[in-house]
């Protein structure tokens, strides 16, 4: 899979492989007239879970894993600050905060944080693992029904990052703490008790982007490499 995200996070753009022999996969219509990947499309219908639907699937070109292949990772984080409450059509999906937030100081804190740097402050850590990470985008807006919507992407994300950044985020908001204040939790390099991982059902897996066929081995092998700062 593209992305081994938290327990409880959603994903509408999920991407997986799997290593099928070309005699099945071209058993899979039977006796119908369906092509391979409608015909797959339809059996696994019939067997996933109820919120579990594949909406698409193809040989894959030479070379191409979910994984490793990926250039980068685009995650949605939704939060309400109504003091209605989130609405009920929507509590799946959203985080709702209590106090009121100022969206342009959290995004103007999210953009502070983009680039190739240490992440050790926004991530649990795993021993022998690297926390350097590139941020390629981290912004917050309103959308047109009153919700914050984050925008992260980065090539890859360490366990509880995004969840991390998205708690900084709300102590600018609900002004509890500078703007500054991520860039200088970023710098010091250490987990800061002060940066609360929020809830993961907030989180969806919206977008995962290849390259194209002929730098898949490429990227692999750039992707398998172990991330150090310059």
């Amino acid at each position: 899979m593209a992305g081994r995200t938290d327990a409880g996070v959603h994903a509408s753009g999920q991407v997986a492989h799997v290593d099928v022999p070309e005699a099945l996969w071209r058993a899979l219509p039977g006796r119908s007239d369906a092509p391979p990947p409608v015909a797959l499309l339809r059996r696994l219908a019939g067997v996933l879970a109820p919120d579990v639907r594949v909406h698409g699937a193809a040989p894959a070109p030479a070379g191409f894993d979910a994984r490793f292949g990926a250039l980068r990772r685009r995650y949605a984080y939704r939060v309400s600050d109504d003091p209605a409450g989130v609405p009920p059509l929507r509590r799946f999906d959203v985080l709702h905060h209590r106090r009121p937030l100022d969206v342009q100081a959290m995004d103007l804190a999210a953009r502070s944080l983009v680039g190739l740097r240490e992440f050790a402050a926004f991530c649990r850590p795993r021993e022998g693992a690297t926390t350097v990470r590139t941020l390629l985008a981290y912004s917050w807006r309103r959308d047109d029904d009153g919700l914050l919507v984050a925008d992260v992407q980065a090539d890859a994300f360490c366990h509880s990052m995004v969840r991390a950044l998205v708690g900084a985020a709300l102590a600018v908001g609900d002004g509890r703490r500078d703007v500054d204040w991520p860039r200088l939790v970023q710098d010091g390099g250490v987990r800061d008790p002060g940066v609360v991982v929020v809830g993961p059902h907030g989180l969806t897996l919206e977008e995962v982007v290849y390259p194209a066929d002929a730098d898949l081995a490429a990227r692999v092998e750039q992707s398998r490499a172990v991330r150090t700062l310059p």
